[in-house]
């Protein structure tokens, strides 16, 4: 048994190195105007059920959710919609089916290139790093059009030295290129603490460094939860109840002026995103032009604009 696991995480690690030779370049640092009014995703929500978790595919051509809508294996699942272009409206969404959804809780997709998915678990088993029930894990599969979903393959464990999971329960993955190597952003409650955002640092063989808090991007006392960063690097989202907010958890922004700078102080997308409800899981398009974001049981997206160069 012991075997198995760590063969499973050699191929993990092989995996996740390949992975970060596929991921795109990043695209040019741009300036952008404000978000616009934010409304509900059209075809992606139905009555009485909780959408949420939304996330772009790299090319713009698929949204991922996770939902507990009918047709579910568990308690929610991860779907997917589609799109053939990104001026077409979305498809129905479909169930990812086993083996990335389980009778547990699968949620958190990050969709990255080469058809390769990053999301989080509340699945048991022996390679688990969670301290009880409710507290997920990050996994990652590939899709192969022949062959369906990969197994999903655990990241590993900080405790260990194996990978980023902590015994506390982990939200919202992100992958990041940049010039100082390949970054893991995701939240935690780590060893006990509240819910923070760390970061953890790719190594060559594909596995990842023990994770540190981004002290400029969490609070003491307060829950920060699920980053997303722009695909240059220089803009990340994630969603708070640190004071200052319009009510429960809102969604805010930091940048930086190069991926060696530390983070700005986080800003509240103001009344266009949030409202008194709970706003969640933000994330950013490719091209950095849609926030897509859970709203109290629904998924909402806003747009902003290029600015012109002396705009």
């Amino acid at each position: 048994m012991l075997h198995r696991i760590r063969s499973a995480r050699r191929t993990a690690a092989i995996a996740l190195a390949a992975m970060a030779i596929g991921i795109a370049a990043p695209v040019s640092a741009k300036d952008f105007g404000a978000w616009e009014l934010a409304t509900p995703e059209p075809g992606i929500n139905i009555p009485a059920v909780n959408d949420g978790c939304p996330i772009e595919s790299p090319d713009g051509r698929s949204l991922f959710i996770a939902s507990n809508r009918p047709g579910t294996l568990g308690g929610n699942d991860i779907w997917v919609a589609t799109r053939p272009h990104e001026a077409a409206a979305w498809s129905e969404p479909v169930n990812l089916g086993a083996p990335i959804n389980t009778a547990a809780n699968d949620f958190c997709p990050t969709p990255l290139n080469g058809n390769w998915l990053l999301f989080v678990s509340e699945r048991t088993g022996p390679d688990t790093c969670n301290a009880g029930p409710g507290l997920g894990d990050i996994y990652l599969a590939r899709y192969n059009p022949a062959l369906g979903w990969s197994e999903p393959l655990h990241l590993g464990c900080d405790a260990s030295g194996t990978g980023p999971n902590f015994p506390g329960g982990e939200f919202g993955p992100s992958l990041v290129l940049t010039a100082q190597g390949t970054f893991l952003y995701f939240s935690s409650t780590g060893y006990g603490a509240d819910m923070d955002i760390y970061a953890s640092r790719m190594r060559p063989d594909g596995t990842f460094e023990p994770a540190v808090r981004v002290n400029e991007l969490s609070t003491e006392g307060f829950a920060d939860f699920m980053p997303n960063v722009r695909r240059d690097g220089l803009e990340i989202v994630l969603n708070s109840n640190r004071p200052g907010g319009l009510g429960g958890q809102d969604i805010y922004t930091a940048t930086r002026s190069s991926t060696a700078d530390p983070w700005s102080t986080p800003v509240n997308l103001g009344g266009n995103v949030n409202t008194a409800g709970n706003e969640t899981r933000s994330s950013l398009s490719g091209d950095g032009h849609r926030l897509h974001f859970g709203r109290d049981g629904d998924v909402y997206v806003s747009e902003r604009s290029t600015v012109p160069a002396g705009g």
